[in-house]
């Protein structure tokens, strides 16, 4: 069990680059910082334990923060991390890194709340939230460091820690300058354990750590007898156990009957106001400092909060300095270097993320802590077309670019820039007693798997519950930029399914394979996924208040799928799949409406003809979307 515990926090935890070898990294720190440990009282009498890394070299220093609820170890102040700050070349231009165990977790006082919802407005001495908490944190440490700093303050983090960078934007001290959330969580119910309201049944194994409260502060893990609860040592194969395990409700009895956060994840299916309030987005406004979000083409667990992030600043806050990067990594992967970039089975480059860190980045705090005068030489946005494999500069996201459209049409023909006929019907039978693996290999249980981003789709494609259309090989580049909209005719012959979109690049049959992949992996032919995400139905008119559907009669599901910046290459081919499971991936749908699918029977679970209409389509290019917690914001 211990092996799987390691993992899970390797997975979790904020990991620097690994340009030096560890014993480098750690001689390094000792040798030119000096370390404090503190407990730095908030407004309303709780204490957070912070750590603080001063540089030897004298001289005013700015300060980079972060702060996380997974552990800001090592504790004691003659133990040192290995490395310092997003990259060790921010730790080597010497700024003061302050790192901060959040309310209730490790060695901080309080009770932890996940996403602790945002109090808009001043505050009264006992409501705090964590924007309060930052802005306290500073005032502390600007009297505390007085000598030491120039009083400028950066904030950076990486998915949770992303989410407080995020969470610190709204009522910010004067003395934070520069923000970069990234890969942040924005809303819980579109972010992490859930995409459009399916819940993420490979986020089981996280539950653990965020559902269960400390008695009082400690270093060491309060979570590890509920992990061995899942009995995953032997699980090889996570799609035969989460089988086994059956429907969600039997997690409830089994895995995680105590556990706090299940517990409200389970009564509270719907977007209702407990994760409503839980979003950052509808906060983001009247941003009065440089901003810096940074995201993963292929990210797996948090593509909706960067992207809608970076775009709610930019329409509430209009003169901030607000700028976004994507880069073709998954979660995380900007912060370490491997020497080559590459997802699972696809290489994208060298040295991706040293360049990020060093032209981008390294950039982005040194002007805006030290330099402060303009604007830094970047551009709005810096993103990475993983067809071309190279960097592009933007003005402006989602780039002002023709509108591509993808239509249907029988034989399996994808129509570019046409629309089908609603008189073709595409239709197949969607069993959740055999769901479409997310995968096209054998992987054990594990904690939100990455590689299948952009694995190799050829054994969806021949299943008969799983919908396929490609095209013909491109005479000429073809780019899909911007937002994705698929616009979905269906009729099914149930009152409730999960619907995936796919959009899938095809490699030419001749088309070479890559040093980093064992012999068995032959590019050719490669049906590489790109862009897929998974909508649940009944909340095709509201996450808020679902419906079942009525048998055999035609509705309407419209998907947002999350940005994309993809050049498909002449002699190429662009495929387009749809179906109704994604296992273990997103948890089964039962297909039989019921009110509450966390606590579905296994004769719930029933087979559905699923019916899409030829006049179906998926728009890509610059589409009006809006998050939907911002949205119910507007609307009242």
């Amino acid at each position: 069990m211990k092996k799987h515990i390691l993992l899970f926090i390797g997975l979790c935890l904020f990991l620097n680059p690994r340009a030096w070898t560890q014993e480098e990294e750690s001689s390094y720190v000792k040798e030119h910082y000096n370390k404090e440990e503190v407990y730095i009282p908030m407004r309303d009498g709780t204490r957070l334990y912070t750590a603080i890394y001063t540089p030897k070299e004298k001289g005013n220093h700015p300060i980079m923060m972060q702060r996380t609820c997974y552990s800001i170890a090592p504790y004691g102040p003659d133990a040192y991390k290995r490395s310092l700050g997003p990259s060790q070349y921010l730790m080597e231009d010497k700024f003061i890194f302050v790192y901060q165990d959040v309310r209730g977790r490790w060695m901080s006082e309080g009770k932890f709340t996940n996403m602790t919802p945002n109090i808009p407005g001043n505050k009264h001495k006992k409501e705090a939230d964590e924007s309060s908490d930052t802005f306290d944190t500073i005032e502390w440490l600007l009297k505390h460091l007085k000598g030491k700093t120039n009083g400028k303050v950066g904030q950076w983090g990486i998915s949770y820690p992303g989410f407080y960078t995020a969470a610190a934007l709204p009522d910010a001290h004067p003395a934070l300058k520069a923000s970069s959330p990234q890969a942040p969580i924005g809303d819980f119910f579109f972010d992490d354990f859930h995409h459009n309201g399916a819940y993420l049944q490979s986020y089981t194994a996280a539950y653990p750590v965020f559902g269960y409260q400390t008695k009082e502060p400690t270093t060491e893990s309060w979570y590890r007898e509920a992990f061995a609860r899942m009995k995953t040592a032997n699980a090889i194969d996570g799609y035969d156990y989460h089988m086994e395990l059956g429907p969600l409700k039997n997690i409830t009895e089994k895995i995680h009957f105590d556990n706090e956060f299940w517990q409200q994840t389970v009564e509270h299916p719907n977007y209702d106001e407990f994760w409503q309030k839980r979003s950052i987005i509808p906060h983001l406004d009247d941003i009065d400092h440089a901003v810096m979000v940074v995201g993963g083409w292929f990210d797996a667990e948090d593509l909706y909060g960067p992207l809608n992030i970076y775009k709610t600043i930019e329409k509430t806050s209009p003169d901030a300095y607000n700028t976004i990067v994507f880069g073709p990594w998954s979660h995380g992967d900007w912060a370490r270097e491997r020497g080559f970039q590459a997802v699972n089975h696809v290489y994208f480059g060298d040295s991706i993320s040293i360049f990020y860190q060093t032209e981008i980045e390294r950039t982005f705090f040194n002007h805006f802590l030290r330099d402060g005068e303009g604007k830094p030489n970047l551009p709005e946005a810096y993103m990475f077309d993983t067809g071309l494999k190279e960097w592009q500069k933007f003005d402006v996201w989602p780039p002002q670019i023709p509108q591509t459209t993808l239509g249907f049409a029988q034989n399996g023909k994808l129509l570019i820039n046409e629309e089908g006929s609603n008189d073709d019907e595409f239709s197949y039978v969607s069993d959740p007693a055999k769901p479409v693996p997310y995968t096209s290999f054998t992987e054990s249980v594990t904690f939100t798997p990455r590689p299948y981003m952009t694995d190799d789709q050829r054994h969806a494609a021949r299943r008969p519950d799983v919908l396929v259309w490609e095209s013909d090989p491109l005479e000429e580049n073809l780019t899909l930029a911007g937002e994705i909209a698929a616009k979905l005719k269906v009729a099914i012959s149930s009152t409730d399914a999960d619907f995936i979109v796919k959009i899938i690049d095809v490699y030419p049959g001749d088309h070479e394979s890559y040093e980093h992949n064992p012999d068995n992996i032959v590019m050719g032919n490669y049906q590489q996924l790109v862009r897929a995400e998974v909508f649940r139905g009944r909340f095709r008119d509201s996450f808020a208040d679902p419906k079942p559907f009525i048998p055999n009669e035609e509705d309407e599901v419209d998907i947002t799928l999350q940005d994309i910046l993809h050049t498909f290459k002449k002699g190429h081919k662009v495929m387009v799949q749809i179906h109704s499971t994604w296992f273990p991936y997103i948890d089964r749908n039962p297909q039989k409406y019921v009110e509450n699918i966390y606590k579905a029977e296994e004769e719930d679970f029933i087979k559905a003809t699923i019916t899409v209409k030829g006049d179906s389509k998926i728009e890509i290019g610059e589409i009006e979307t809006t998050p939907q917690s911002l949205q119910l914001e507007l609307d009242k």
